[in-house]
């Protein structure tokens, strides 16, 4: 599939209430690109049909989606893999979505500044860069975050959310592992997929990964 980039000024929100709540399009098309690349352009067609987007591996989106688009992908591709497979396919999905925001969003001189921070203030800087664009990865969802040790964020009422949300772990965990230190993990302690009120990321900078 042919690379997408957001058009300019996705920064800014560009679309209204009445609209309804949309997310960012690497939901999408990175979704795509770790199923074609771990399980085929056979099973990916499926999904992608099973969620009634076909039309997307023909012409990828190029703005901002509906969520309830991304999330019935996101539900397909649990629905129609085995479990360690489908966590496996989200993840990279997620690890996918991580490369592109380095790659577009995020002006290498800023990169490099926070890579040469302390690390605990790094990730304050950009755990308020995530909470300033929320709305790309958690759509009507509702975000806080908090930098400390650990660092934390949790989306209430996640669209997103499944089985622990191992895509957006692993888009957090790239972010934090480039920006702040290799040594970061995520782990998700609490998932709206399973009944709970929050999906929950522990965020630690010492090469642990929370309880």
């Amino acid at each position: 599939m042919p690379d997408t980039h957001m058009p300019a000024g996705i920064d800014q929100e560009p679309f209204s209430r009445a609209d309804g709540a949309r997310v960012g399009p690497n939901a999408v098309i990175q979704t795509a690109e770790a199923l074609e690349a771990l399980e085929g352009e056979g099973a990916t067609a499926v999904i992608f049909g099973a969620a009634g987007l076909a039309h997307y591996l023909a012409s990828p989106p190029a703005s901002m989606v509906a969520e309830s688009e991304a999330a019935r992908l996101h539900h397909a591709v649990f629905a129609h893999l085995p479990p360690d497979r489908a966590r496996a396919a989200s993840a990279e999905a997620g690890r996918r979505t991580g490369d592109y925001i380095l790659a577009h969003r995020l002006p290498g001189p800023v990169q490099h500044i926070l890579k040469l921070l302390p690390p605990k203030l790094s990730a304050k800087i950009l755990m308020k860069a995530i909470e300033k664009h929320a709305w790309t990865f958690a759509g009507s969802g509702q975000m806080t975050g908090r930098a400390g040790a650990p660092c934390v964020i949790e989306i209430a009422n996640n669209p997103l959310a499944t089985p622990d949300c191992p895509w957006h772990s692993a888009v957090f965990e790239r972010l934090f592992q480039e920006l702040v230190t290799p040594r970061a993990r995520v782990t998700s302690t609490a998932c709206c997929h399973r009944g709970d009120p929050v999906c929950r990321f522990v965020i630690t900078l010492d090469g642990r990964r929370a309880s």
